[in-house]
């Protein structure tokens, strides 16, 4: 048996312990879609080793601080490190709560089944993109915003404008999927799980940037032990067994 499989079923234990004598709660989490599939099967491990269950709700990161500040309830958030800290330095999110998940780069997909055009290297990933009709990316969020002013640096900003196509955070890798979009950039754990795209990897480090993700509890949960379990469970070591496979690298600021 591997640490992993130790320190997983030691936590897992924990959280068991935590919830014995204590009534199941219902936790309601407001997430960034970039730990989308990172998320759903993290809680679902939560959700067998404690009893308790996790509604989970994505939307981009600023749509997330957006239903927070006017007043959503919620009890965990997991959102880009910047907009996590900006909800703690107003009181939203417990300061002593934010614990970091990890770190992944932008990524490229095309329609499974579809030619699969070169990314490796700066000139190639230039190439592929002046070479297609539409690219999708999301319209809000860091990963969007990021790959938006990169097409600008790049100095195709005039020549990609026409086959640019924002999108809302969930739905902009299944507009890939659908044959609406020839490709969607975004961050690489966002198109993990979604039948019918193919991943042509993270874009050449020369262009990368990282985009984080950390998690909090409201300062006003009703359910702050189980709460404050969550986030223990999702920034520990064992989580790294259901992060590293769709590419998110734990990592400590």
């Amino acid at each position: 048996m591997n640490i992993y499989s130790i320190l997983s079923r030691a936590i897992a234990l924990v959280l068991v312990f935590i919830s014995v004598g204590a009534q199941a709660v219902e936790l309601k989490v407001l997430s960034g879609n970039g730990s989308r599939p990172a998320m759903i099967a993290l809680a679902a491990q939560f959700e067998r080793a404690t009893g308790h269950k996790v509604s989970l709700n994505f939307f981009v990161n600023p749509e997330v601080r957006r239903r927070i500040e006017s007043g959503e309830a919620f009890d965990v958030t997991v959102l880009n490190p910047p907009v996590l800290d900006a909800l703690i330095k107003t009181g939203y999110v417990r300061a002593d709560s934010r614990a970091v998940i990890g770190r992944i780069g932008l990524g490229a997909a095309v329609k499974a089944g579809a030619p699969r055009p070169d990314i490796s290297t700066p000139e190639a990933f230039k190439k592929t993109l002046l070479s297609v009709k539409s690219v999708a990316y999301p319209g809000e969020g860091a990963s969007g915003i990021y790959f938006a002013n990169l097409v600008e640096r790049m100095g195709i900003g005039a020549e990609m404008k026409s086959r640019m196509r924002p999108m809302p955070g969930e739905y902009n890798v299944e507009m890939v999927a659908n044959g609406e979009a020839d490709m969607i950039v975004v961050v690489a754990s966002r198109i993990y799980g979604v039948p019918g795209v193919e991943m042509l990897g993270l874009i050449p480090k020369e262009l990368q940037t990282w985009i984080g993700f950390a998690t909090g509890v409201s300062s006003k949960t009703q359910h702050a032990e189980a709460a404050r379990a969550l986030t223990k469970f999702l920034s520990t070591p064992p989580a790294d067994q259901v992060l590293r496979p769709i590419g998110i690298e734990p990592f400590v600021e």
